[in-house]
């Protein structure tokens, strides 16, 4: 195959996170407003470019207050920075359907280098003949990196928001014609 353009398939796809929330449990949460731009040759994936955007309004951890407070200037500050961006610099394999795709994260006007571990399935033909990949992503960033230090400190010691955000992903492209 040669490059070409590969488009998101919304309803294969989901940006997740989980937190640590007062030290005890975990709080989920998804973004439901992405677009993703991925130009790539699947026998050559490190000539992949890929870029997203994801609208931090979209936050939804199933608890709308708490979804008001994270899009507030205490945490993305939606109002002022509508955009959450990815853009990679590299993909580079690590065996077997596995790679590394390093390039920046920008959130609320901060960029850091962001490395995800990835499992890439596919290219495979579906049910009317269009080529598809799947991509499963994780990796982890200190949100305190970003600007997004609002916090508590609990009657026990903690506090009530955890640093580390774990990032899954889960995303399906179909190639265009």
């Amino acid at each position: 195959m040669a490059v070409s353009n590969w488009t998101l398939d919304e309803a294969h796809s989901s940006v997740g996170f989980t937190v640590r929330h007062m030290m005890i449990s975990n709080v989920r949460g998804y973004f439901t407003r992405f677009t993703t731009t991925v130009t790539a040759d699947p026998d050559n994936l490190a000539t992949a470019n890929i870029a997203v955007s994801i609208d931090p309004t979209s936050i939804d951890t199933r608890n709308e207050q708490r979804d008001g407070h994270l899009r507030s200037a205490d945490f993305f500050d939606a109002e002022n920075h509508p955009k959450i961006a990815f853009q990679s610099s590299r993909l580079q394999s690590a065996g077997d359907g596995q790679h590394k795709l390093e390039g920046d994260l920008t959130i609320r006007g901060v960029t850091k280098p962001l490395t995800l571990e990835c499992e890439i399935m596919g290219p495979a033909k579906d049910p009317w003949g269009n080529d598809r990949i799947g991509v499963t992503a994780a990796g982890k960033l200190d949100r305190s990196d970003f600007g997004l230090t609002y916090n508590s400190v609990l009657e026990t010691g903690g506090v009530l928001i955890g640093d580390t955000i774990k990032l899954n992903i889960e995303m399906e492209f179909v190639k265009q014609a």
